[in-house]
């Protein structure tokens, strides 16, 4: 499958019915997924492995590893609505996902999934709570090997601050979020928003 086949597969994929600002629910815009999901195909980590979604939303990256080749796909997250969804728009393209409605900061969590090759995750950038992603940080890197997550531009000190001696930054991408208007705070029509897709390698 092609870059341009993919994003236009995810761009039929339905979006959050009823967002919450608290989640920070924003659908991952379909070229930017695409973008992180290739970049891993051709990094040889989805196709043929297990892969895990973390705060899933509507499936989006979850559905598009499982459309690359993925062996098995786990999405994760915390509604239930959301979850719903997801698992409508994974039967509209015919993707095998696994959804499971948890909790990322519940401990036993790892125990549930069973060992990942790749995690691939949009986590919330902390704009409503802060420190938000670090949960999300924390099972990825005790669930596999290699990690792809977006943040928001800049967040390269941050991640390898946090990350340091459990693991390493070996790629960084940069993209664009465009963010519809969708909550009462949002100023205008479209915001988009400047981040980066970094590659997590968890030490040995």
């Amino acid at each position: 499958m092609k870059l341009k086949n993919l994003e236009m597969m995810l761009q039929t994929l339905n979006g959050f019915p009823k967002p919450r600002a608290s989640l920070e629910q924003y659908q991952t815009p379909a070229p930017l997924a695409a973008r992180l999901l290739f970049h891993a195909l051709m990094k040889q980590d989805i196709e043929g492995k297990a892969a895990c979604d973390l705060g899933c939303g509507t499936g989006v990256l979850a559905i598009g590893a499982a459309l690359l080749g993925a062996d098995r796909v786990t999405g994760i997250e915390i509604d239930e609505q959301a979850v719903s969804v997801a698992t409508a728009n994974a039967e509209l393209l015919d993707a095998d996902v696994e959804f499971l409605v948890a909790d990322v900061s519940d401990p036993d969590l790892p125990g549930r999934i069973g060992p990942c090759d790749t995690v691939i995750m949009n986590p919330p950038f902390g704009a409503q709570k802060a420190h938000a992603d670090r949960p999300f940080i924390d099972v990825a890197l005790a669930l596999a090997p290699v990690t792809y997550s977006i943040f928001n531009a800049g967040s390269v000190s941050f991640v390898k601050a946090y990350t340091e001696g459990r693991a390493a930054i070996d790629e960084k991408i940069g993209g664009a979020f465009p963010i519809k208007r969708t909550f009462a705070f949002h100023t205008k029509d479209v915001q988009e928003i400047e981040v980066e897709i970094l590659r997590l390698t968890r030490n040995q």
